[in-house]
């Protein structure tokens, strides 16, 4: 049997310009497809082609490219919202969406001014191109910000050959944006991201992809073989591209998933909730209070996104070296204070719906949710953030 999907209180109000309402439009259409396809996706850890087929045909691959390049020129506030929605529907389907807009950003904020980049731009605009990222390593597990590959460059192109444990969609992705040395005797932390194209690489699976939750993403780890031209390296150092961009802009795309998956599991407990009182009104259900805390936390997590989107909108391009330590322990408190609360959320609800949230074919299922989310604590592992907050705490008191 397929769960509907609660969507009618997921669209914030920030997203009420006619650009941000036509977009949200589409994306309800997308959410649609992606929950009827949902429990099958997740069961056969397949990849949501049928949500990838409707995000193509609304264009919505290219929400975030400018204008000038052919895209809607879409805010981050808009695409968050859209990875709400798509979270609540699939959540396999939402952080496809949202990983590809982090690498999308990426190019935006740093390979504007590189006529390739801009080129690349133009083609996820018009082609709808599906990107994806591997920055993790074989050796160092989820260090983003060291490599222990390098590029090799010979005239004008260059080869690089990576061993990554986990490259979410790699199989299906037009374009991977993969991190390595700048040359063989760089430090581990001296990075650059190349541009890797479908046709300018080999992948090689290393293993199957059959995890708890998360299962559509089809996150395999692979070897990739690639070469290309050098001007598909972006000119910025990654070390800048992962502190401005990725950083900040995957905590908020990948909060606002998890806000998504847990309102559509609280918006089932209210359903739940309601029916009980419609079957005895003479009775208040004991969950009364679990359900008022449920939604509180939601409308907590809510409020939380929407000051990490206020605040990089007022710090965009911030230079000073407190700024950039405060947005990024902003950030890092973000992602991690929402991948907990989100689990608390969905365990009150299953709590409410007892058996019918336990039982994997009922209208009020919660299981997917809470397997889903289990994954958002495991990438980028909480304790290291909150590891790294500390030490960017303890430097900001000293500037």
């Amino acid at each position: 049997m397929n769960a509907p999907t609660f969507l009618s209180q997921l669209i914030p109000p920030h997203a009420s310009t006619e650009p941000g309402r036509h977009l949200l439009d589409l994306a309800r259409e997308v959410a649609a497809i992606a929950a009827e396809h949902a429990e099958q996706v997740d069961r056969d850890a397949a990849f949501p082609q049928a949500a990838l087929a409707a995000l193509r045909e609304h264009r919505l691959l290219g929400a975030m490219v400018p204008v000038e390049f052919g895209g809607d020129g879409a805010s981050l506030d808009i695409v968050a919202a859209i990875s709400r929605l798509l979270g609540a529907a699939c959540a396999s389907t939402g952080m496809v969406f949202a990983m590809h807009q982090i690498q999308v950003a990426c190019l935006i904020e740093h390979g504007v001014g590189s006529p390739w980049h801009e080129g690349l731009l133009e083609r996820v605009a018009a082609e709808q191109l599906l990107l994806a990222s591997a920055t993790s390593e074989d050796a160092l597990g989820g260090a983003l910000r060291s490599s222990s590959c390098a590029v090799r460059l010979q005239g004008d192109h260059y080869q690089l050959s990576k061993v990554a444990p986990t490259i979410s969609y790699g199989e299906q992705a037009d374009v991977i944006l993969a991190t390595a040395r700048r040359h063989a005797d760089a430090p581990q932390s001296d990075q650059v991201l190349i541009c890797v194209l479908r046709q300018d690489r080999l992948l090689q699976a290393l293993d199957q992809w059959n995890p708890l939750g998360m299962r559509g993403t089809c996150s395999n780890g692979f070897r990739i073989e690639a070469r290309g031209d050098q001007e598909q390296i972006l000119p910025v150092p990654f070390g800048e591209i992962a502190d401005a961009t990725m950083t900040p802009v995957s905590h908020i795309l990948w909060a606002a998933l998890w806000i998504g998956i847990a309102g559509d599991a609280v918006q089932r407990a209210k359903a739940y909730f309601q029916g009980q009182v419609r079957a005895r009104p003479d009775i208040m259900p004991v969950s009364a209070a679990r359900l008022a805390e449920a939604v509180a936390t939601v409308q907590m997590m809510e409020a939380r996104l929407d000051m990490a989107l206020t605040h990089r909108r007022r710090r965009a391009g911030a230079q000073s070296v407190a700024a950039l330590f405060a947005l990024a322990a902003e950030m890092n408190g973000l992602k991690t204070s929402v991948s907990t609360l989100a689990l608390e959320a969905v365990r009150a609800a299953l709590l409410i719906c007892g058996m019918a949230g336990y039982k994997c074919d009922t209208p009020f299922s919660l299981g997917r949710h809470l397997r889903d989310l289990w994954s958002g604590p495991l990438m980028i592992n909480n304790d290291r953030i909150l590891g790294n907050t500390a030490s960017l705490l303890l430097a900001e008191r000293s500037i």
